[in-house]
């Protein structure tokens, strides 16, 4: 496994064989399995496949969150050998966004709600990071977790309003024993937390099961995550939605599909899950 840091020494080895196909999995680091499921998909369906781990600043709207980013290099470079990355891109910001950088990616009406809501400017910093990932790696597949599933709208769209040569591959979520969402923040979580963080998929699933009962009303599901997330001590709702999976805009009735996701903190720790109903 190579590990590389500047843009020349990635595209030199992208292109020293030009019959091959090539897999890239973003990554900010602090990798877990759900991370790592990721990679071996891509081992599964490329001949290459390339990894980037870079803690990208322009994504977060808080300064002390970016500080406080869990990191650990060493680990996540042996986790990466052991699931057959073949090359892994570790570059600084400076290199990501040298001295007077100034063009940024902007996808409209898709960043403004939910996440986009709550994190102004968050899909500005993503969508420019995975955009130049994206001319880097010239990948022919790129690999993305359904956790995150705004931003695999937002990227999707991207991707198809700028030509990208591309298909992006949506992976499931990867979950613990207790079907909390992998996330690098529940490092964050103390005991009591970890515990009651369960919450998250305990709404889900109880909106998802009056979804099978017959529940078509999106504010109906709204209320029965709601209620979940107030009786459990540690939690504070940030947002709850019922919404097209695509456009992300709000429903009010259920007739095909539906993404229902939420962000919440529990204690000091802001997590977001979700699950889509009706496939």
């Amino acid at each position: 496994m190579q590990i590389l840091k500047t843009i020349d020494a990635i595209r030199q080895v992208r292109w020293a064989e030009l019959s091959l196909s090539w897999g890239l999995v973003p990554t900010m680091g602090f990798l877990h399995a759900g991370h790592l499921s990721l990679v071996e998909r891509a081992c599964q369906e490329n001949d290459r496949v390339g990894v980037s781990i870079f803690v990208n600043p322009t994504q977060f709207n808080d300064a002390q969150d970016l500080e406080v980013y869990p990191r650990d290099m060493d680990r996540d470079l042996a986790l990466l050998k052991e699931a057959g990355a073949d090359l892994v891109w570790t570059p600084e910001p400076e290199t990501v966004y040298p001295s007077g950088y100034q063009s940024y990616v902007e996808v409209e009406e898709v960043t403004t709600l939910l996440e986009g809501a709550a994190r102004p400017g968050h899909f500005r910093g993503v969508t420019t990071v995975v955009a130049k990932l994206f001319n880097v790696f010239q990948p022919n597949r790129a690999y993305f977790g359904q956790k995150d599933a705004q931003q695999v709208a937002v990227i999707k769209q991207m991707v198809r309003d700028l030509n990208f040569n591309l298909d992006i591959v949506v992976c499931p979520i990867a979950r613990d024993h207790d079907g909390l969402a992998l996330s690098s923040r529940n490092s964050n979580l103390s005991p009591i937390a970890r515990e009651q963080a369960t919450c998250l998929y305990r709404a889900l699933n109880a909106a998802q099961s009056a979804f099978a009962q017959g529940e078509r009303q999106a504010e109906s599901l709204r209320f029965i995550m709601i209620d979940l997330i107030a009786s459990t001590p540690l939690a504070r709702l940030d947002y709850v939605s019922v919404a097209d999976p695509i456009s992300l805009v709000e429903l009010e009735e259920i007739t095909d599909h539906a993404l229902l996701s939420m962000a919440v903190f529990v204690d000091n720790t802001r997590l977001i899950d979700n699950v889509i109903i009706g496939e």
